[in-house]
């Protein structure tokens, strides 16, 4: 199958030819294989190459699922593939393997698709970019001197450059939002409940969860269709919907109250270019009969954000402080980024009734946020204050960290919020910026009101299509 061909099909085009003999799942697997061949190197999307288990299971032969056949890779932390190892982007990591898989992967590969890689990641997820000192950098196909996001960059550069049509994910704070907007995809965080993390604990307290990247809407739709099934002991689920998500998609979404802003939530100022996009994609809603109005919830963002940092501290400092009890001797300095150890050393500061009032003050925060959901919708924001950064200028292993927040946050101001309030949130790939940068609008919605965002997005993609938009590899 020739990479154009390949390119031309979203994954629920590609299990199309499967079901009709067109294509086998090895020849699919060879063109996947093929364009990480080509452009991999270039990019370090991938960092785990798993040929021969996924051989081995197309020989044994793939369940028929909707998506049998398709290549799909897997992000390098929250979840394990049995007999892989699962480094969260950390040399801490690097050897350990899982016995058994994650449940998400157990529903992937009942519905078919094809595990053939892992994705790079920022160590433990805690970086908007994806730079790992364990892996190396990842780079944007767009454009190769800025950044894929993170932290689930890997994934996004694979979407991207056209080795799969869809990947795996997470977003604790915006990690698959951010590199959606930074590689032109669709990026969709679900609610909180909707995807287990079964067997593993809950990630960074609730704020953490799974989903995909992919090129279009439908794909997303199915993936969520796949992976939302609660399991046994699950501190908090969300039931499957009676509706599949995939049946949303192309439904009319009726006419929707849409606030939006051109501003931030937490910290800085909007550059231009994302501003323009919000404000274009305001009036493409507008266009398609929807109430527009501006508006923002009355929250203390910043101080969500400070809460919110107080747990991910002490998750941080826990996953350390476990590694040691488990090998018999502490994490040392050199093991770790800078960003990692100067999170764990700031940790000793935060007692077990800081962390249970942060906890509270979030909870607390996350009612305000949703009582704007009774007046909207839908919110529409810049999913980032500004086009993709440079590689390099946000580097998680400086000796010199003083300025990580205000680089940070100046750069991602506007996702971490949605995780603390457990609301659905999409990146849209409505704009790209005079120099051919990817620009994402953000899109939220109520807890647990996924369908509905996938209606709007799919009226969104029919009426600006984007599938066709080509990273210039």
């Amino acid at each position: 199958m020739k990479f154009t061909e390949y390119r031309s099909f979203d994954a629920i085009g590609l299990a199309g030819l499967v079901a009709k003999g067109s294509v086998t799942p090895g020849e699919l697997l060879d063109a996947a294989l093929e364009r990480m061949v080509a452009v991999n190197p270039t990019l370090n999307a991938l960092i785990l190459n798993l040929e021969d288990q996924a051989r081995a299971a197309i020989k044994t032969g793939l369940p028929d699922g909707p998506l049998k056949g398709v290549p799909y890779p897997i992000k390098d932390i929250s979840v394990n593939m049995k007999g892989v190892p699962t480094g969260a982007g950390s040399r801490l990591f690097k050897n350990s393997v899982a016995d058994a898989d994650s449940a998400i992967v157990s529903l992937y590969r009942a519905a078919g698709l094809s595990l053939f890689a892992k994705s790079n990641t920022p160590e433990f997820g805690l970086a908007c970019v994806t730079e790992p000192v364990a892996n190396g950098k990842t780079f944007n196909p767009w454009n190769r001197e800025r950044t894929s996001g993170g932290s689930s960059g890997g994934a996004a550069a694979a979407v991207a450059s056209g080795i799969v049509p869809a990947a795996h994910g997470s977003d604790g704070g915006g990690s698959i939002r951010i590199p959606a907007s930074c590689c032109g995809l669709f990026g969709l965080k679900p609610s909180r409940g909707r995807v287990s993390l079964a067997p593993a604990g809950e990630g960074w307290g609730g704020l953490s969860v799974q989903h995909a990247l992919t090129r279009s809407v439908r794909d997303s739709a199915l993936l969520l269709d796949i992976a939302c099934k609660p399991q046994p002991g699950d501190p908090y689920w969300l039931d499957p919907p009676a509706t599949p998500f995939l049946d949303e998609v192309g439904k009319p979404p009726g006419k929707l109250r849409i606030a939006f802003t051109t501003s931030t939530l937490v910290h800085g100022e909007t550059h231009a270019e994302p501003a323009k996009a919000v404000r274009e994609a305001a009036k493409l809603c507008q266009s398609l009969g929807h109430h527009v109005e501006e508006a923002k919830p009355a929250v203390d963002f910043l101080q969500m954000a400070v809460q919110a940092n107080t747990l991910v501290t002490c998750a941080v400092a826990a996953t350390l402080e476990r590694e040691g009890e488990r090998r018999g001797r502490p994490v040392t300095r050199e093991e770790v980024e800078h960003l990692t150890w100067m999170i764990y050393e700031n940790a000793a500061a935060f007692t077990g009734a800081k962390a249970a009032m942060a906890l509270q003050d979030l909870h607390a925060l996350s009612r305000q946020l949703a009582q704007f959901f009774e007046r909207f919708d839908v919110f529409l924001l810049p999913t980032l204050a500004k086009a993709p950064v440079p590689v390099g200028s946000i580097d998680t292993n400086a000796e010199d960290m003083s300025g990580y927040a205000e680089a940070l946050y100046s750069f991602i101001p506007n996702t971490q919020p949605f995780n603390i309030g457990g609301q659905p949130a999409m990146s849209v790939p409505l704009s790209w910026s005079d120099d051919g940068l990817p620009i994402g609008v953000q899109f939220v919605a109520r807890a647990g009101a996924e369908a509905l965002l996938f209606r709007l997005a799919g009226q969104l993609e029919q009426a600006q299509p984007w599938f066709d938009r080509v990273a210039p590899l």
